[in-house]
């Protein structure tokens, strides 16, 4: 499954996109220096019923975009 696949089938599943994601992030106070990858994968579990590898596609787009503080956005 490519990349993007991943990212249609969670549009699909949720009706989010990563920006939606980023907005429901903020709105809960997620997006602080302390945030691990865990703790991320936990809350889309939690809110969203995203299973390990559909989250961390998720969380690999916070980190290209730099929206996951301390994280380094790719160039």
């Amino acid at each position: 499954m490519s990349f993007q696949a991943y990212l249609d089938n969670i549009h699909a599943k949720t009706g989010m996109t990563p920006e939606a994601f980023k907005a429901a992030a903020e709105e809960k106070g997620l997006l602080a220096p302390a945030l691990t990858a865990a703790q991320f994968i936990a809350w889309l579990k939690l809110d969203y019923d995203l299973g390990r590898g559909h989250a961390m596609a998720v969380y690999t787009v916070f980190k290209a975009k730099g929206w996951v503080v301390g994280a380094k956005p790719r160039s």
